[in-house]
């Protein structure tokens, strides 16, 4: 699925968050839904498009973007640049944001922040009797190193004390990966264990678990079996073969 995300987004298409009250809808189109600089290319655009039927104000964070213990860790920076910083969409219209690098890139790993789209509420309606959702969108930007950049994933299985497996997932690498979903199979099976749904990012240096419950039609490999794990990301597909251990 995140595979065929990402070649809708590498086509300039548009994905949409809704926010709807009783008596309004607001649509929102976000294009492209990721951004990746370089020292070579310190700008680049999003466009924010508003398909819904009323005006929309919106505010833009830029925030450095880290991982630790499998967790997101964000933190204001001025190392990014977006602009304008606050903006009005008018209906059916759009709104051309650009984003700076202001420092130089990293000469052996990639740099990663976030920028988040927020709506902001409107001017109180007396009328209004409704419950608003306001929109939130949160997009990755990548700058590339001075060398090659690339994911370099290691792959360990472990039985967890609650019964069921652990997927533990390394990136070694200096480019960080997106999982949009792995399986787990027997050498030799035509079906796989388990299949995984994900859509998680592992930076450079980080690494990300995976629990996987026993069922009782599919109880977990014993120990010192060899699964086949194959998964789709956006760096491509990735095979590899791990021991189930303590």
């Amino acid at each position: 699925m995140l595979a065929r995300v990402l070649k809708q987004a590498a086509r300039g298409l548009f994905f949409f968050i809704v926010g709807t009250s009783l008596a309004s809808a607001a649509s929102f189109g976000v294009s492209p839904v990721r951004v990746t600089l370089s020292e070579s290319q310190k700008m680049g655009a999003l466009t924010v498009r508003n398909d819904g039927t009323e005006p929309a104000s919106l505010q833009v964070e830029v925030l450095s973007w880290s991982q630790a213990e499998g967790k997101d860790v964000l933190t204001s920076t001025r190392e990014l640049l977006a602009n304008p910083p606050i903006f009005t969409v008018p209906a059916g219209g759009s709104q051309l944001v650009r984003v700076g690098l202001r420092r130089a890139s990293d000469e052996q790993r990639e740099l990663t922040y976030r920028i988040v789209l927020q709506e902001l509420a409107p001017p109180p309606n007396p009328d209004f009797m409704g419950t608003r959702m306001l929109m939130r969108i949160s997009l990755p930007v990548f700058v590339q190193p001075e060398v090659d950049a690339k994911p370099l994933l290691l792959w360990q299985a472990t039985r967890a004390p609650q019964g069921g497996l652990k997927i533990s997932l390394t990136n070694n690498g200096n480019a960080h990966i997106q999982i949009a979903n792995f399986k787990l199979s027997l050498p030799g099976s035509v079906q796989p264990w388990v299949t995984k749904q994900s859509s998680e990012y592992v930076l450079p240096g980080q690494s990300r678990d995976w629990n996987l419950p026993d069922h009782s039609e599919h109880p977990a490999p014993p120990l010192g079996a060899t699964l086949e794990i194959f998964a789709q990301t956006d760096a491509g597909d990735f095979e590899a073969e791990v021991m189930i251990a303590p």
